[in-house]
């Protein structure tokens, strides 16, 4: 099992249509979430940035990030995501959500 960690910026004017949206997050993508082996996923706000944690029970994590990315469903889900979120300046090239360094961890 490996863990993630994401950040990227909401957009002041739509965290409440963001918090509103993943309030009741469509049956289609949570099953996505599941066949492609993400547990334990998590996303929290800040001070206007979105934090998100999961956790990848899979063994091809590129595969199944690809299979998330070619359903249809789940690219409805994210333009209907999208105009609430703004990725970082910083961000590597083809990320939207920029990965985040773990640097400490316990069970």
């Amino acid at each position: 099992m490996e863990r993630y960690g994401m950040i990227l910026k909401i957009r002041p004017e739509k965290l409440e249509e963001y918090k509103k949206i993943h309030a009741d997050v469509w049956p289609g993508v949570l099953d996505m979430i599941e066949k492609c082996n993400i547990r334990n996923y998590s996303i929290y706000h800040k001070d206007g940035f979105l934090f998100s944690y999961f956790e990848y029970a899979g063994s091809d994590y590129e595969a199944d990030m690809a299979k998330m990315a070619a359903d249809p469903l789940t690219q409805e889900w994210w333009a209907v995501c999208k105009p609430c979120q703004e990725p970082l300046e910083t961000r590597a090239e083809g990320e939207w959500w920029a990965d985040m360094e773990e640097v400490f961890h316990t069970e």
